[in-house]
């Protein structure tokens, strides 16, 4: 069997070897797939004595993502644009890096819920890592504009900076953010991890998709969403399984069936 897993502190809560068996399953591939937790300080000689053993592919979660990038050899443009890794390919004595968290975002919108970004205005909530790693994917799309607001204006404003090449995009602080309905709004700020909401205008949720990076929960931003009239609200259990399945192809070619084990998962 080909080895894979993932690796984070903490890691116990990871969803991963439950997709990634039922892909196996889907698709005919014989693959082990376990979860590692890899100490703080030696990330790098966890994910090696795993490729000594035979490993061909891992994943990558937090913190370690941006020390993922640093030990690939290799980097496709997601990866390169984000900053950081979740997902590495064996291939000899390379380590290919890529990045699926915009790929699985993109394709849970898309696919799963039907939604165009084509022309759309989106507003993104936070300027940190995540957001980093959605954005080339999101841009791909042609939305007519993407906006970052972060509670730190001058990092947002640093962000729309980097990406303005692939798209229409700028940045400011979460005060400026105008009662004005957008298309689509995007939590990907850490608050609902601590059970709070970015303090924004009500207005802008109003007929809007309102979408949290955050699954397995009811968070503060969803309540907020409902409250003040979002035509849906969504959490990101969809972006999970689909960045999981655009590593799964990465490293055997084959493309599973999302739509199931999303179902699966919410049972």
């Amino acid at each position: 069997m080909d080895l894979y897993g993932v690796f984070g502190n903490p890691i116990e809560h990871s969803l991963s070897p439950i997709i990634h068996t039922q892909f196996a399953q889907q698709t005919g591939c014989a693959i082990k797939y376990d979860k590692f937790l890899a100490p703080i300080d030696d990330f790098s000689n966890s994910t090696k004595a795993f490729i000594n053993q035979g490993g061909k592919g891992f994943n990558i979660t937090v913190p370690f993502k941006i020390e993922a990038f640093n030990l690939a050899t290799e980097l496709t443009l997601n990866a390169q644009t984000a900053g950081a890794v979740n997902t590495i390919k064996v291939k000899g004595n390379q380590l290919i890096g890529e990045n699926t968290d915009g790929i699985g975002l993109v394709n849970d919108l898309t696919k799963n819920l039907g939604i165009n970004l084509n022309n759309k205005t989106i507003l993104i909530l936070g300027a940190g890592g995540a957001t980093r790693g959605i954005l080339l994917p999101l841009l791909n799309q042609q939305p007519k504009r993407l906006m970052i607001a972060n509670r730190t204006a001058s990092k947002a404003k640093q962000l729309a900076l980097d990406f303005c090449s692939h798209g229409k995009t700028c940045g400011f602080g979460l005060d400026k953010v105008k009662n004005d309905p957008v298309d689509i709004v995007i939590n990907a700020t850490s608050a609902s991890l601590n059970g709070k909401m970015p303090t924004i205008a009500n207005g802008v949720a109003n007929g809007a998709i309102c979408y949290d990076l955050m699954y397995g929960t009811q968070t503060p931003f969803m309540d907020w969403a409902q409250t003040n009239h979002a035509h849906k609200v969504v959490d990101g259990l969809g972006m999970l399984v689909e960045q999981a399945a655009a590593a799964f192809e990465f490293w055997t070619g084959k493309q599973p069936n999302t739509q199931i084990v999303i179902k699966n998962l919410r049972r």
